[in-house]
């Protein structure tokens, strides 16, 4: 068996997903964040400024180009009903935290960042949810559009 095809059968482990989740919250907090600190300001900045040039447009690209792989691995991997059931899942448990005092609904910036992490962890799992259903069931999941 050569090198490729044992990496290929590798299992899916934890470390597997925590570098989905690692990603995913990467692009989240890269795009927006309570902080200042991320293109939406950088790019609000630069409209009162200067204005746009090339680097503003080269990572708007480069975001949507990662927004792009991550929203339509986690559609098609989750399907509609599984992103809507995944995001009712974590908001539910927001609120929970919240009812139990462990977080502070009064806080707007605490509340942004709650809401921009459960959107990585949406992400993360919907990049993650073909390899946890595959150890769940026992069942690939293949993508069958023959177009």
């Amino acid at each position: 068996m050569s090198k490729s095809s044992s990496k290929a059968r590798a299992p899916f482990g934890f470390m597997d997903f925590v570098w989905r989740l690692l990603a995913s919250t990467v692009l989240v907090i890269a795009t927006y964040n309570p902080s200042g600190a991320s293109y939406v300001h950088w790019v609000a900045s630069a409209f009162s400024s200067q204005g746009l040039g090339a680097v503003h447009v080269f990572f708007g690209v480069l975001l949507l180009t990662g927004w792009t792989i991550f929203g339509v691995a986690t559609r098609n991997s989750l399907g509609t009903l599984g992103t809507i059931l995944g995001a009712a899942l974590i908001g539910t448990a927001v609120w929970l935290l919240s009812r139990l005092g462990l977080v502070h609904a009064d806080s707007m910036s605490a509340m942004t960042w709650l809401a921009l992490i459960s959107l990585a962890m949406l992400l993360a799992v919907g990049l993650s949810w073909s390899h946890i259903w595959r150890r769940l069931s026992g069942q690939l999941e293949v993508d069958d559009n023959d177009d």
